[in-house]
């Protein structure tokens, strides 16, 4: 390098970051009490003034502290087709814009584009929100949903422990009644076996690259991902069936009732022993259940058909222009939510959505589990055979035993008493 280029160099440099001096900025900034001069740039583009429109370390220093900067100018730098040079002139071709204003334009969705490519999102070349999406799945999302799951089998497992199994207070009778019919019964285990199935391949698809890379290797994992992602996709078919059936079955048996406010004070006579909560054919706990698997189910749903059928179901713009017009989000202290999605960006949305729900959803469902086998003496048979002893019925769902003895309903084939 001569010394005539290094000076170069380190002058350009110097203007770049401390601007041009006085003498030479003929677009600077006015004289204090100056009125403005014509086509000057407003009081916050200033600083842009001072550098021909490139940032100021003012503005570089406060993006990498994670502060809001003003990037409209840039934005704004497409170029002009006014300014267009001669189609025979050297860059006539481009339309009065450089290739840094044109690649400008597509980093904002900004670029005119056409395309005989018909799918929705043909004229996306580049499209930041991705970013945004992959920073969020593999970072909280990811560590605070396994967190979430750790904690929960933790505290489970304390609560195995200082509690013990809840058992019967008085000896079984031997005599059975009906509890859940055949089709009750279909419509449970539908619903809960191809839910452990799209929780397994969920997690595997969410930690396989970190978790079991490592240990077999990636050819092995490359044969386990595809297997999930077709086990998980077909499986949500069925999840989705059992959730109808089981809403259509049970939605009149979960509506609350007075006595249900009685059963969360005595924490369902969970957490000591000779403590009677009444309950009728649901307990108020399992009533919680029920409808957070509907309210769960449903959006967890939506989201994995936005994910099977690609750019065919776009609702978070609309939903985002709701929740605008009522003013919610101002109301948590946030920011309008944005409007303009672009068919990834939708697609990101409903990922995300996908994976949080389903994280506190396997959370739910971990504690119904626990409940439902070795958590309580008696209440897995009810789920398996669709029976229950007389005395299970009376300790734990009192008033649907008095409902079903007062309409004389037969008792199932009696078996020897435990």
């Amino acid at each position: 390098m001569t010394l005539r280029s290094a000076l170069t160099l380190l002058l350009t440099l110097w203007l770049a970051v401390a601007g041009p001096p006085a003498v030479l900025a003929q677009d600077g900034p006015a004289p204090a009490g100056a009125p403005p001069a014509a086509g000057a740039p407003p009081a916050q583009d200033e600083r842009m003034a001072r550098t021909g429109g490139a940032q100021t370390l003012e503005d570089i220093l406060a993006r990498q502290r994670g502060e809001k900067v003003d990037l409209s100018f840039r934005r704004q730098a497409l170029g002009s087709p006014e300014a267009a040079a001669p189609i025979n002139a050297p860059l006539g071709t481009l339309g009065g814009a450089s290739d840094a204003e044109l690649w400008r334009a597509y980093r904002y969705g900004l670029a005119d584009l056409t395309t005989q490519v018909q799918v929705p999102a043909a004229t996306t070349v580049i499209q930041d929100g991705g970013m945004s999406w992959l920073e969020l799945r593999n970072g909280p999302l990811r560590s605070y949903g396994g967190y979430l799951l750790l904690g929960v089998i933790a505290l489970l497992a304390l609560f195995y422990l200082v509690r013990g199994r809840i058992r019967l207070e008085s000896p079984p009778t031997g005599r059975k009644i009906i509890r859940f019919r055949l089709i009750e019964r279909f419509a449970h285990w539908l619903m809960a076996g191809s839910f452990i199935l799209l929780g397994l391949t969920g997690l595997v698809t969410l930690y396989g690259r970190v978790a079991l890379i490592p240990l077999i290797g990636k050819e092995a994992f490359a044969f386990i991902a595809t297997t999930s992602k077709l086990i998980h996709n077909w499986i949500a078919w069925g999840f989705m069936a059992g959730v109808l059936m089981a809403f259509l079955l049970w939605v009149g048996k979960n509506l609350p009732r007075k006595y249900d406010f009685v059963w969360l004070m005595k924490g369902g006579g969970m957490f000591a022993k000779g403590v009677h909560a009444p309950a009728g054919k649901f307990n108020a706990g399992e009533k919680i259940v029920f409808w957070a698997v509907v309210l769960f189910g449903a959006a967890i749903s939506f989201s994995g058909l936005a994910l099977l059928f690609p750019y065919k179901i776009e609702a978070f713009a609309a939903t985002f222009r709701v929740l605008n017009d009522l003013g919610l989000p101002q109301m948590i202290g946030l920011e309008a939510l944005p409007t303009a999605l672009s068919p990834q960006e939708e697609m990101q949305l409903a990922h995300l959505l996908h994976l949080a729900v389903a994280f506190v959803f396997m959370a739910l469902i971990l504690a119904h589990i626990y409940l439902g086998s070795i958590g309580m003496e008696g209440a897995l048979e009810a789920m398996t055979r669709g029976t229950v002893d007389v005395q299970w019925a009376k300790e734990h769902h009192d008033i649907w035993y008095q409902e079903i003895e007062a309409r004389g309903e037969p008792e199932a084939e009696a078996t020897p008493a435990e």
